[in-house]
């Protein structure tokens, strides 16, 4: 069996699928990648299913060796990728020699990269997933990032990889923005006027303190027409709350699964992978969404990830 052997990790790297939707009355959030559109992209280069686990790197990436050898892909935000010293492409399979070591450097542009693998990496299943999710410990390598030394076994690969890259004209399409399309919340009128124009023609600040359990917000405080705190109900991936503090913070791919925060708006689902490339300090700022143009998007993104002759060349 072929395996991963890691020399060293990264900043923060993990096993990521598509996580495990459906478990939020059981206190249990999705988690799963945070570019799950970058993962999906590197398992379809390489004939894996679309949601095989892979490794999600976060600023700075890791170096691994391939002690028997192994096709890769690397997607999502450029790492530096070298194989033994060599630049490598990224959007398009490779083959990586037996012995050979593969080397991440910091991202030159967004905030995380993918490694997809052929037959992807094998860990144990929890609730049906092989995500990592980091507060609770569970699932993925022992519920944990890797650490130097940990050895992943591998998958079998499929037997036909073509050889082919993600075109440019969906690179384009699919790129990472810094406008950020909402519906309204449920207590979007909670603001008021005066914040609701902040929120939606002002800038805010990605904090350095942003994680895969939410991401935090800095910039002119918003204001609320209701002092009173709320019942705590449910929230769902992308809801946008508004602190005690006045700032936003955006609920990620590990965020809890009730709050009493109010809900202002709600990033929509062809943005939501778009979150997961966000550095810090990056400004980004908020667009209103119709909910029938969010469904129109979503429907016109799924159809493009669904036909490789659209995606590659």
């Amino acid at each position: 069996m072929s395996s991963l052997v890691v020399e060293s990790p990264g900043l923060l790297t993990t096993v990521q699928d598509l996580g495990r939707p459906g478990h939020g009355p059981l206190g249990v959030s999705p988690s799963g990648a945070a570019d799950p559109v970058a993962l999906r992209l590197g398992n379809l280069l390489l004939s894996n299913k679309p949601g095989a686990a892979a490794l999600e790197m976060t600023l700075l990436g890791g170096c691994f060796i391939f002690p028997e050898g192994a096709t890769i892909a690397v997607t999502g935000g450029d790492l530096g990728v070298t194989v033994d010293g060599c630049a490598l492409e990224m959007w398009t399979p490779h083959r990586v020699l037996p012995g050979e070591k593969l080397t991440c450097s910091s991202t030159r542009d967004f905030a995380r990269g993918y490694l997809a693998i052929a037959g992807g990496i094998r860990v144990r299943r929890f609730l049906g997933s092989a995500s990592t999710h980091l507060l609770s410990g569970l699932g993925g390598h022992h519920g944990r990032a890797l650490r130097k030394g940990d050895v992943l076994q591998l998958g079998t690969p499929a037997k036909n990889i073509p050889n082919r890259k993600v075109s440019e004209q969906v690179l384009q399409t699919l790129r990472p923005r810094r406008t950020v399309r909402v519906t309204e919340g449920p207590q979007i009128n909670i603001l008021s006027e005066r914040s609701k124009e902040k929120f939606f023609h002002s800038a805010f600040s990605v904090s350095e303190s942003s994680d895969r359990m939410g991401i935090r917000l800095e910039g002119e405080r918003l204001h609320l027409n209701s002092g009173g705190e709320m019942i705590t109900e449910g929230v769902p991936l992308g809801a946008i709350q508004v602190t005690p503090s006045g700032q936003p913070i955006i609920l990620f791919v590990e965020q809890q699964t009730t709050g009493g925060y109010p809900k202002i708006a709600s990033v929509i689902g062809v943005d939501l992978h778009r979150l997961g490339q966000l550095r810090p300090r990056t400004n980004i700022r908020f667009e209103l969404t119709s909910l029938a143009e969010a469904r129109s998007l979503w429907i016109e993104q799924e159809k493009l990830l669904n036909s490789p002759s659209q995606l590659f060349i």
